[in-house]
């Protein structure tokens, strides 16, 4: 996992003569030249971090850089908790399957919508099982109907290779002819 580090120019290294710079707390100070600032920046034992280069004038922050820099890492994994990462689960069936091991499935199907997660419905054709795709047509849309209470189609039922394919996702749909019956 390689870390990407942000560069930030401090004190003398900011090129701009004239400055936009704020306080610790992100208030706005003024336009002041840099030679001004940076002897505030020394009376105050702060340093200036130019947080913004390509504004006109630049932004600059007049803060410790240490504090600053912890202040944006804390910042950085705030953001971080508040992604959700969606997984995708899959429930295979069989174009020949009963309906209790169906009920089973299309249950675990619905705790995974709940849980947050897209869901995947596989059916496999086995042998000369290919020669009735009808069948499988079938089944995926009996799942479909199953699960159109919780869950809506993201991606309609297609074949790759020898296998049926449909993915759903967690929303009520608007309108029942979302999940109008696919024909083969």
């Amino acid at each position: 996992m390689k870390r990407e580090f942000k560069f930030y120019r401090l004190n003398y290294q900011i090129p701009a003569a004239r400055i936009r710079l704020l306080d610790e707390k992100g208030a706005q100070i003024g336009i002041v030249d840099k030679i001004e600032a940076l002897k505030r920046a020394q009376s105050e034992g702060k340093d200036l971090v130019e947080i913004a280069a390509k504004a006109n004038p630049p932004v600059v922050k007049l803060i410790d850089f240490k504090k600053f820099k912890y202040l944006e890492a804390k910042k950085l994994k705030e953001s971080k908790k508040k992604i959700k990462h969606v997984g995708i689960k899959e429930i295979r069936l069989s174009p020949f399957i009963k309906d209790h091991d169906f009920n089973n499935r299309m249950n675990q199907g619905e705790s995974f919508l709940k849980a947050g997660n897209q869901l995947k419905i596989s059916i496999f054709f086995r042998g000369r099982e290919i020669s009735h795709k009808e069948f499988g047509y079938q089944v995926i849309n009996k799942a479909i109907d199953h699960l159109c209470k919780v869950a809506r189609v993201v991606k309609p039922p297609f074949f790759e290779g020898r296998t049926l394919i449909t993915i759903m996702s967690l929303t009520k749909p608007q309108k029942k002819s979302d999940h109008a019956e696919i024909k083969n």
